[in-house]
């Protein structure tokens, strides 16, 4: 079982958080323009690498927030967190060290 961290509970088991995908996705800006195809892109088709990835989650069996984690699709390591209020913290606890 995935341990994921909570930035704001800390340590949980992955059953307690719903994966929301791809992060940094932009909306495009005038959706009336766009065709079938490009609407239907920006809706479905993600990235899906193998390796350094980074997704939204939810702690929904929680405190119910939305943060970011930055996890290597290989290994399941996760390389650190990220709210929507602050940078990317690395593992080891150096706050002011981002990744």
């Amino acid at each position: 079982m995935l341990l994921i961290e909570c930035p704001w509970c800390g340590p949980r088991a992955e059953t307690e958080f719903s994966c929301g995908g791809e992060a940094d996705i932009a909306r495009p800006l005038d959706t009336e323009k766009l065709t079938d195809e490009e609407w239907g892109d920006y809706l479905f088709m993600r990235r899906n690498p193998r390796g350094v990835h980074r997704e939204q989650w939810l702690h929904a069996q929680g405190c119910r927030r939305w943060f970011k984690a930055q996890r290597d699709t290989v290994s399941y390591e996760i390389q650190g967190y990220e709210t929507f209020e602050r940078p990317l913290l690395t593992m080891d606890g150096n706050e002011g060290k981002t990744a």
